[in-house]
């Protein structure tokens, strides 16, 4: 690799357990295995010389390239165009199913459609985070990438001599691969790899074309279990998609982002591993998949949540922010100082010290979720509501504490607006689901504290002298976050205290219709340097103008925001000044939020349409 593409110039695959980045010119530089927190196996978008990539592209001509997604799908076709042809590589991971495994398969099609090219195949796996060394074993129908602690098998697809030919064309250069193959006009080839895979071998293209249609008639059968039929339909159900890729199947977990240490400012240091699971994240997601119908997913991760409820509940603990995709807490954050970080942003993490940190808002978003889930007849068990019950009175007793926030400050602990409001949201919807199912609880507390949070809200979250609800008490600090506000119904849409802080927002964090999370400059959150405006704040900004009435400006934003995704239809966590993306991508967070924004625009749309009708 010469240089580093863009973070935006990556399409994403996946099997449900793990996934891979594929950049415009056919390039996988972010793999890891078995399991979306796994240590990488290709990590060049990390360091372009240690990090190790997997590049099947035209040799020694001139192109351009195009990327789309097959219809319906997550498979990735990469167009190679020049003078002297046309090729396409065809990228997917056949789905791996729900039970754990290590074994995985990438799957990389190669089909000349028009013309003649000669292809450079270029293999170079740097295992665990290029810290391992490996070597690279010669096998009659193949070759094995072999580290301390993995193997990656390398199978060709036969034809063999069409894409990777043995006439000396075929370069062992220490532990890397690296060949050469010219295919003609009708021509396929292509390579499979294995992770944890058996002796290598030929694979006949019969496999190759079941794997393929297995793979495209999985997703499209998903895809066809969506009841969204509004506007926008394309960019829901790509979505959709999306956050489909990034759950992990055997627990129903979905992780934040695939990748980690994608930096918030290229060349800062706001770098962090997002390939875990967010009970925030995770838990704003039950509305976006409930809205489009996706109950059996809903339902794999109410369970998933239903045991870390269970966990903290019983030892009367607050839930922990983050876990691993199996429920696991170890989340330990270290440095890889070996690496150099995309485009010299370091440091590179891993791991997240965050995960310990005491976030009260995500009881509310976890609530929340139980009660969406409840009214579609996703109810929790016996035993999980003991817990909850348990889990609801400690935080009648902890809530009024300081904590880090919603958005992970590493400096002091506040008392955020943000986190008061969401556990009047856990307090409210645990009041709701007793009282809705007839099981027991304290209500007579849950009453009084949830009534207490109200009431301290109003007087110390509005700041009488700006006129607008702030960041943390007795401050004068702005948070995109308070956006949220009516979409959980703590303040109704009209109220003059929200319409100031909606306009004060708009003043002070809106950029051209991006929205920023806060001012780091007069709101410090331990770290050096600013970032971006935050993807998932604009579409909360969406939601907040159209439960407003102003549905032309809500519509305006919202497609405004299409401009900003990729070709593929994928967001990062951020946008940059320049227009390009930044932060870990694609980001669930984004994604989930476009859902929900679409969800709650078009039923607005719709009503406004239907009420002209009448007149």
């Amino acid at each position: 690799m010469d240089s580093y593409p863009a973070i935006e110039d990556h399409g994403l695959i996946g099997d449900l357990q793990t996934a891979a980045l594929v950049t415009c010119d056919g390039t996988v530089d972010w793999f890891c295995a078995p399991r979306f927190d796994s240590p990488s196996i290709f990590a060049a978008l990390l360091d372009k010389e240690k990090g190790g990539y997997f590049q099947i592209a035209p040799h020694d001509v001139r192109y351009v390239t195009k990327q789309l997604y097959l219809p319906g799908t997550p498979i990735l076709i990469t167009r190679f165009i020049s003078a002297d042809g046309v090729a396409e590589v065809m990228d997917f991971m056949p789905v791996t199913g729900e039970r754990a495994t290590d074994a995985h398969r990438l799957v990389r099609i190669v089909t000349m459609v028009r013309g003649s090219m000669r292809f450079r195949v270029e293999c170079r796996p740097r295992f665990d985070y290029a810290r391992e060394e490996h070597r690279l074993e010669r096998h009659h129908n193949g070759y094995v990438f072999r580290s301390r602690s993995a193997t990656l098998t390398f199978n060709p697809v036969d034809p063999v001599r069409r894409l990777i030919s043995e006439q000396g064309d075929v370069h062992l250069e220490g532990g890397d691969l690296v060949a050469y193959g010219t295919l003609n006009e009708g021509d396929t080839g292509g390579v499979v790899l294995e992770t944890a895979g058996a002796e290598p071998r030929v694979i006949p293209p019969e496999e190759i074309q079941a794997m393929f249609e297995w793979t495209r008639d999985y997703w499209r059968r998903w895809l066809e279990r969506s009841r969204y039929t509004g506007r926008w339909r394309e960019m829901v159900e790509r979505s959709a998609i999306t956050l489909k890729l990034m759950t992990y199947a055997p627990t129903g977990a979905m992780i934040a982002a695939p990748t980690a240490a994608l930096p918030e400012l290229v060349g800062g240091t706001r770098n962090w591993d997002y390939r875990y699971t967010w009970v925030r994240d995770t838990s704003f997601s039950v509305h976006a998949l409930l809205g489009l119908g996706f109950t059996e997913e809903v339902s794999r991760y109410m369970n998933w949540l239903d045991e870390r409820i269970r966990e903290a509940g019983d030892h009367q603990d607050p839930l922990k922010i983050m876990y691993r995709v199996d429920g696991s807490s170890d989340l330990h954050e270290e440095v890889l100082d070996h690496l150099e970080g995309y485009r010299g942003s370091r440091p590179v993490r891993i791991g997240n010290g965050a995960a310990d940190q005491l976030q009260l808002d995500i009881h509310g978003e976890a609530l929340y979720a139980m009660h969406l889930a409840d009214e579609q007849g996703i109810r929790v068990s016996h035993q999980v509501w003991k817990s909850t019950v348990r889990l609801v009175d400690w935080l009648c007793h902890n809530w009024d504490q300081p904590d880090a926030g919603i958005w992970e400050s590493r400096h002091h602990p506040r008392n955020y607006t943000f986190g008061r409001v969401m556990s009047w949201v856990a307090l409210d919807r645990a009041i709701r689901l007793a009282t809705r199912t007839g099981r027991p609880g304290d209500m007579t507390c849950w009453t009084e504290q949830r009534n207490r949070i109200y009431n301290q809200v109003m007087e110390r979250g509005y700041n009488r002298g700006r006129g607008t609800f702030v960041q943390a008490y007795d401050e004068t600090v702005l948070d995109a976050a308070l956006l949220a506000m009516p979409a959980v119904g703590f303040v109704t849409p009209s109220d003059p205290l929200w319409q100031s802080t909606l306009q004060a927002i708009e003043r002070e964090l809106v950029s051209d219709s991006l929205v920023h999370r806060y001012d780091p400059v007069h709101s410090p959150d331990g770290l050096p340097g600013h970032e971006g405006t935050f993807n998932m704040c604009t579409f909360w900004y969406v939601e907040a103008l159209a439960r407003s009435g102003r549905l032309d400006d809500a519509r305006l934003t919202f497609e405004k925001m299409f401009t900003f995704s990729n070709h593929l239809g994928l967001y990062a966590e951020e946008i940059a000044a320049t227009g390009e993306q930044i932060g870990n991508y694609p980001q669930a967070f984004s994604h989930l939020s476009l859902i929900n924004s679409a969800l709650t625009l078009n039923d607005l749309l719709d009503t406004e349409a239907d009420a002209r009708r009448r007149r």
